[in-house]
């Protein structure tokens, strides 16, 4: 009988997928990061217990090409400074990916809020333009024109925060305490040059960016750089305290209530 594809992998199989999971090459992107000082009180309000603002209203955009073997990747991130307990990191709010494989991974694995979308990054000379878009909207778009060189940072560390949680079967709630992860990322940087320009929030519906204005704006970089990432369930949290929070991951909240219509399937 030939291979049933839906069949079972083999022990040799799995264990083999892990092994070239494991020993990926450096993987290069090429994106532009916006930070800025945005409402301390709108900060505050995005962000689920136990989670905490830092001392400054900050807000970061990462648009990105990515080099991926087989098929370049654009992936982006809007993200709000936060804390928990004495560690400091991003916590985001929306991670357009314009891949079902990225989209998957990030949410499966780690929680990620990551749904599909347009990522663009483009340079012409010195002027550059990047931006995130869904359902027609860009809603964020930095604009600029290289203005210098930066010197490479040393090697850093940093920490992203997500919810992982799965929705209850009878739309109660969920289906077990949700967990607080932290992704841990190291970070190298070949090549960074200095931004002069301004980042455009606009409405959407769907991605309420715009609530989180620019006050004042701290940096735009344009820059390559590798990372790798790893995650650990930092606790498990009030399932309670985390359900009014739950409509940051869907376009509609409704959805997660949504199943097939009786006799369907």
């Amino acid at each position: 009988m030939a291979r049933v594809r839906y069949g079972a992998r083999t022990e040799a199989e799995i264990a083999a997928a892990r092994t070239a999971s494991s020993k990926l090459p450096d993987i290069w992107s090429t994106g532009v990061v916006a930070v800025w000082e945005s409402d301390p009180d709108a900060v505050a309000a995005v962000l689920p217990p136990p989670l905490k603002p830092t001392a400054r209203p900050l807000v970061r955009v990462n648009i990105s090409k990515v080099d991926l073997p087989g098929y370049p990747l654009g992936a982006g991130s809007f993200a709000v400074a936060a804390a928990h307990d004495d560690v400091e990191g991003w916590y985001p709010l929306v991670m357009p990916m314009t891949h079902e494989r990225a989209l998957i991974g990030g949410r499966e694995v780690f929680g990620e809020p990551k749904k599909l979308g347009e990522v663009t990054v483009e340079r012409d000379g010195l002027v550059v333009r990047a931006a995130l878009a869904r359902h027609g909207i860009a809603f964020v778009e930095v604009r600029g024109a290289v203005s210098g060189t930066l010197p490479l940072p040393e090697p850093a560390r940093k920490t992203d925060f997500y919810f992982k949680f799965l929705p209850a079967v009878d739309g109660s709630g969920f289906d077990a305490d949700p967990v607080l992860v932290h992704c841990v990322r190291n970070e190298k940087v070949r090549k960074l040059e200095r931004v002069t320009g301004d980042v455009v929030l606009r409405e959407s519906m769907y991605d309420p960016v715009a609530d989180l204005p620019v006050h004042r704006l701290l940096e735009i970089t344009l820059g390559e750089k590798t990372t790798d990432q790893k995650g650990r369930v930092a606790e498990r949290v009030s399932g309670r305290a985390l359900l009014p929070y739950i409509h940051q991951r869907y376009d509609d909240p409704r959805q997660i209530l949504d199943g097939p219509p009786e006799g369907s399937v």
